[in-house]
């Protein structure tokens, strides 16, 4: 298979950092391990941390549909590299869905019995919101409509990756040392989740939330799994996110790093590669 180190890091990378994750939102669901919303934004920042240096020499760790569309449009990835890195990113999060589930199975059918919902009813979101998110159903009394949904997930892709090109461009000379650089991407994360989680649950990364909602879709939640009947979750949770990085991939390339560029702090950058 061309590309296979690409392929493996993406797809180890994007289990670990899905795992933790949703297993974050999995415990909490089911425990009430966690209280409160910095503590889940916490767990995905330190899975998303620990997820780019476990793999970031194998794939550069985009872990990210809407990364690895990004570093493409802004063309410092070559785009033949990418269906090895998508596959990756969508089989990954698959795996770690499964592995959730097939973890806390026992736990999920007990909580169930207890709360007396049908999985498959739409009462069953309850659950089914351990695997994919539900801007209808947030858990908040934040008043979500599709389009603010839409803008959401778009403005809080837009911030990630903004973060990651300033974090990674040679010409930021305020940008910490690439043995740091995780760190903050991580904190970036979790700042994001603080922000756009009462929205949206905060999804930003369509293999996130395509893959496990397939995992819950396939152990019976059914259409509750997909709730929405005017194509929420395609244009909230997998467009959405593909036009905010995408946006703030052109901005960034075209406005940012000029003026970077033409600082005048000589920064010796080169902008056609990206070091993580």
């Amino acid at each position: 298979m061309r590309f296979k180190k690409e392929f493996i890091g993406e797809t180890l990378g994007t289990f670990l950092l899905v795992l933790f994750g949703c297993g974050s939102v999995a415990v909490s669901v089911l425990f009430g391990a966690h209280q409160g919303l910095m503590q889940i934004a916490l767990a995905w920042g330190i899975g998303v941390t620990l997820a780019i240096y476990l793999t970031r020499h194998m794939s550069c760790a985009h872990l990210n549909p809407a990364v690895s569309l990004s570093m493409v449009i802004s063309k410092r990835m070559d785009y033949r590299k990418l269906p090895a890195y998508l596959l990756g990113q969508f089989v990954g999060a698959f795996l770690a869905g499964l592995a959730i589930y097939l973890l806390f199975s026992p736990s999920i059918s007990a909580y169930e019995s207890i709360h007396g919902i049908v999985r498959g009813v739409p009462e069953s979101v309850a659950t089914a919101k351990m695997f994919g998110e539900y801007y209808t159903n947030s858990g908040s009394s934040a008043v979500v409509s599709l389009p603010l949904a839409i803008g959401a997930e778009a403005f809080g892709t837009f911030l990630l990756l903004l973060m990651i090109f300033a974090l990674t461009e040679g010409c930021n000379i305020g940008r910490p040392d690439n043995a740091l650089a995780p760190m903050f991407i991580g904190l970036t994360v979790t700042s994001i989740i603080c922000l756009i989680a009462p929205l949206t649950q905060a999804g930003l990364n369509p293999a996130r939330d395509f893959s496990p909602r397939m995992v819950a879709w396939l152990f019976g939640w059914g259409n509750a799994a997909f709730p929405d009947h005017v194509g929420g979750f395609f244009f909230v949770y997998i467009l959405a996110p593909i036009v905010g990085g995408a946006l703030a991939a052109i901005f960034f390339v075209r406005i940012v790093e000029p003026a970077m560029k033409h600082s005048s702090v000589q920064c010796g950058c080169n902008s056609n590669s990206t070091k993580k």
